[in-house]
C-alpha cells in the first residue's frame, strides 16, 4: 500500500505540468470567445469596433490551440513529470513517439481499407497534427508518455559500443521511444476500439446514477484530496468519454472539459454540456462561499488573544480559496486537529456538486472554481449559457452551512483549530500551533526589517540568505541530499520521494512554512500554498550546490 502511494502520488503530480498551461489558454479562450460571440457582440455595440474583434479572435485562437492539442501537451507533461532526470530529453522523446504512434496507426488504417474518408467522426477518427488517426484522446498521450518515460528512466545512462557510443546516454531516449511507439500504434488499432466501447458503457452507467452518481464524485474528490490524488479521480472525466461525448462543430469531443471549451469557441452554442454541472460547476460553491463560512467559524472560536493572528491567516486563506480555488492553506488548518471536519466538508462538496446538477449550472474551469474562472466561464459566458446566477443564491446557503456547522462542533467536541491550541501545544503531523507558527514567522520578519542595511544589496543578500536557510532546513529535514529520491510539486504541495522515511523529520518542517505534512511509505507532501513552485526552485538550486 504505501509502494502504491508513493507511484500514485508521482504519478499524479506528473498531470500538474499539462493542466498548469490550461489558465493562460482558458484566459484566453474565455475571453476571446466571449467577446467575439454574435449574440454578445449585438447586445454591446462597442464590441462590434472591427479592430476589437480582430484581437478577440486572436485571443480565442491562441487559447483553443492548448484545448485542440492537449493529448501533445499530456504526452509532454507526463514524461517530463516522471523522467528522474534530464527531463527535457524526456519531453521531446515523447513528442516524437506521439507522431509516430498516430503515422502507424494511420498507415495500419490504410493498410486495413478502414481508413474513413466521410465523416470520420463517426468512425471514432479525426485529424491528429495533421495525421489521419485514431481518436485516442488524452489517453493516447498518457499512454505515451508513461511508455517515454519509463524507457528514458532505464536507458538514459545506457552506454553502447564504441562505434555506436554517439547514440548512448539520452540520444538513445528519442530513437527507443520512437521503435517503441510504432508497437503502440499498432497495437492500439487492434484494441482501441473495443476500449472505446468500454469507456462509451461505463460512461452510460455513470449517467444513470443520476444525481446519486454525482454526490459521491464530489465526495470521493475531496477525500481524496488531502492523498494528493485527486487528479487521478477526476482527469478520466474530464479527459475521457466517462465525462461524455458529444459533436461540436462537426466534430466528436471526449471529456467535460473537452466539450466544454470546444463548446466555448462554438458560436453556436446555447447552453453548455450538461456533464460541466455534474464534474465541474459544484467546486464554486464550495470554494467560493462554503470554505469562507468555515474559515469565519474557525476565527470567531479561537481564543480571544490569538483572534488576530488566526484571522489574518484565515482571511489569507478564504481569500486565497475565494480568488483562485485553491483550497489546500485552508483545508489543511483544520484537516489534522480535527479530521471529522474535512468528512464533513467532503460531505458538504458533494452535495455541492448534485446541487449544481439539479439547477444545471454549467459553468466550466480550467483547474478550479475560484472568482477568476468564474467571472470567466459564468458571467461573461451568460446566465442563458451558465445559469450563473443560481452559485451566489446557493453560495449564501452554503457559507452559513459551513459557518454554523463547523462553529458548533468545533465548540461541543473542543476541536483544537488554529487558535484554540493548549499552551505550548504541537499539533499532529508535526506542526506546530498555528498562532504560535505565525507569530514566529511575523517576529523574523521583523528581525530581518530591523537587521536590513539601507543598500538594496543588502537586502538582496538577506532575501539570498533567507532562501537559502529555507533550503537548508527543508533538506535535512528531508533526511538530506542523499536522502532524496524525487523532488517535485504540484500546486500547493512539495511532493518527494526518500529513500529512508524514517529520517524525515516532520517536527522540522513548520519553521519553513509549511502548513502540514504527509508521510506514507516512500512518499512524503509538505504543503506550502500557491508559492510552493518558488520553493521547490530554492531547493533544487541549493541541491545543486552541494
Amino acid at each position: 500500500m504505501k509502494t502504491f502511494f508513493e507511484k500514485a502520488q508521482r504519478f499524479g503530480k506528473s498531470f500538474m505540468l499539462p493542466i498548469a498551461v490550461l489558465p493562460a489558454a482558458g484566459l484566453l479562450l474565455g475571453i476571446g470567445g466571449a467577446l467575439s460571440n454574435p449574440n454578445t457582440v449585438s447586445t454591446y455595440p462597442l464590441l462590434q469596433i472591427e479592430w476589437l474583434q480582430h484581437i478577440f479572435k486572436v485571443m480565442s485562437s491562441a487559447g483553443s490551440i492548448a484545448f485542440d492539442n492537449l493529448a501533445l501537451i499530456f504526452a509532454i507533461g507526463v514524461a517530463v513529470g516522471l523522467a528522474r532526470s534530464d527531463k527535457g530529453t524526456a519531453g521531446l522523446a515523447a513528442a516524437l513517439a506521439y507522431l509516430v504512434m498516430n503515422a502507424s496507426i494511420n498507415a495500419m488504417l490504410i493498410n486495413a481499407g478502414q481508413l474513413a474518408e466521410e465523416n470520420p467522426a463517426a468512425a471514432g477518427q479525426g485529424m491528429i497534427l495533421g495525421i489521419p488517426s485514431l481518436q485516442t484522446g488524452v489517453l493516447g498521450g498518457i499512454i505515451i508518455g508513461l511508455v517515454t518515460a519509463a524507457l528514458h528512466n532505464r536507458y538514459n545512462k545506457i552506454e553502447l559500443p564504441q562505434f555506436l557510443g554517439f547514440f548512448g546516454g539520452s540520444r538513445f531516449i528519442p530513437i527507443i521511444s520512437s521503435f517503441a511507439a510504432i508497437f503502440v500504434g499498432l497495437l492500439l488499432f487492434l484494441i482501441w476500439p473495443t476500449i472505446q466501447l468500454g469507456i462509451m458503457k461505463l460512461g452510460n452507467i455513470v449517467d444513470a446514477t443520476g444525481y446519486v452518481g454525482t454526490l459521491f464524485y464530489g465526495f470521493f474528490l475531496r477525500m481524496l484530496g488531502p492523498l494528493g490524488l485527486h487528479h487521478i479521480f477526476y482527469l478520466p472525466f474530464w479527459q475521457t468519454g466517462l465525462g461524455g461525448t458529444l459533436e461540436v462543430s462537426g466534430k466528436i469531443y471526449e471529456g467535460t472539459q473537452n466539450i466544454f471549451f470546444a463548446q466555448l469557441g462554438d458560436p453556436s452554442t446555447s447552453k453548455f454540456f450538461i456533464g460541466t454541472s455534474r464534474f465541474m460547476s459544484g467546486r464554486f460553491i464550495t470554494m467560493m462561499f462554503g470554505l469562507l463560512g468555515a474559515a469565519l467559524a474557525i476565527y470567531h472560536t479561537a481564543r480571544p488573544e490569538r483572534k488576530k493572528i488566526v484571522g489574518g491567516l484565515m482571511l489569507s486563506a478564504a481569500l486565497t480559496s475565494f480568488l483562485t480555488g485553491i483550497t489546500e492553506p485552508l483545508e489543511f488548518s483544520f484537516l489534522f486537529v480535527a479530521p471529522v471536519l474535512y468528512v464533513i466538508h467532503a460531505a458538504f462538496d458533494g452535495l455541492a456538486f448534485m446541487l449544481a446538477h439539479m439547477f444545471q449550472i454549467t459553468i466550466g474551469q480550467t483547474f478550479s472554481g475560484g472568482l477568476i474562472d468564474f467571472i470567466l466561464f459564468g458571467i461573461l459566458q451568460g446566465n442563458a449559457k451558465t445559469n450563473w446566477v443560481v452559485v451566489p443564491i446557493i453560495g449564501v446557503v452554503w457559507f452559513c452551512l459551513y459557518y454554523f456547522t463547523f462553529r458548533f462542533l468545533i465548540v461541543k467536541f473542543n476541536f483544537k483549530t488554529p487558535g484554540r491550541e493548549d499552551d505550548g501545544a504541537i499539533a499532529p503531523e508535526g506542526t506546530a500551533s498555528t498562532a504560535d507558527r505565525v507569530a514566529g514567522a511575523i517576529n523574523h520578519a521583523q528581525d530581518g526589517d530591523r537587521a536590513a542595511a539601507p543598500s538594496m544589496s543588502a537586502s538582496a543578500s538577506h532575501a539570498s540568505s533567507a532562501q537559502s536557510s529555507r533550503s537548508e532546513t527543508i533538506v535535512h529535514a528531508l533526511g538530506g541530499v542523499s536522502n532524496i529520491k524525487d523532488l517535485d510539486c504540484c500546486a500547493t504541495r512539495l511532493r518527494v520521494s526518500v529513500y529512508d522515511p524514517g529520517q524525515v523529520n516532520k517536527e522540522a518542517f513548520p519553521a519553513t512554512g509549511a502548513k502540514g505534512v504527509l508521510v506514507n511509505g516512500n512518499g512524503v507532501q509538505v504543503i506550502y500554498g500557491p508559492q510552493v513552485s518558488v520553493i521547490k526552485n530554492e531547493i533544487e538550486e541549493y541541491m545543486e550546490g552541494e
